[in-house]
Formats: C-alpha cells, structure tokens, sequence
C-alpha cells in the first residue's frame, strides 16, 4: 500500500537509506536499471546477505520496490522522480575542508 507522508519524513527516510556506503552502492546500481539480490552481490563484491539485508532496508524506507518473478525477487528503485534525484545527487560536488568529518559525533570527542 502507498501511503502519503510528510515531507520531513520522507526526506528522513531518504537520509536513513543514503546514510549507509553499502545501501549508496545499491542504489547507484539500481540506476541502471532493476537487479537481482545475487546479481548485485556479485557485481559489488558483497554476501548475498548483506545485499539483501540492505535491500530490505531500502524497501522498508520507500526507496525501492520488489517484484516476483516466480521464485525471484527483481528490485527496482520506486519511482521516477527518485531515480533522477539519485542521478543528479551522484553529480553534486561538495565543498568538504580537509580532515572535517560530517558524523554526529558529541562535542569534544575529537
């Protein structure tokens, strides 16, 4: 079922899912267009339980749909819009001092 959300929510979601390398690499693969969990791994050097552990991550935040074929699950990302924002972001050049992380780290702690 398709729900409606709220802009920061959804915007949350999306920071969950991008807020892991592993899931980025998914996704960035799923821009080619759909996969198989195995199909994945191998092209990313990962388990094929890691793939799907991310995948089931990215599907509970919205990010991308399954669909069955007989006993395989095909993954996708969920929509058009998303996919183009992911094209876009991947071409977004940051301006990142030297040695300055961007994690939430307590004040201090450095």
């Amino acid at each position: 079922m398709v729900t409606c959300e709220t802009r920061e929510a959804a915007l949350a979601r999306i920071g969950r899912a991008l807020s892991d390398p592993t899931r980025c690499r998914i996704l960035t693969a799923l821009l080619d267009g759909p996969a198989y969990p195995g199909r994945l791994a191998g092209e990313l050097g990962l388990s094929r339980s890691n793939v799907s552990n991310h995948l089931s991550c990215l599907r509970g935040c919205g990010l991308v749909v399954a669909g069955y074929e007989g006993r395989q699950v095909r993954y996708e990302i969920a929509d058009a819009h998303l996919a183009r924002a992911l094209r876009e972001l991947v071409q977004v050049v940051l301006a990142v001092e030297p040695r300055e992380d961007c994690e939430d780290e307590p004040v201090g702690t450095r």
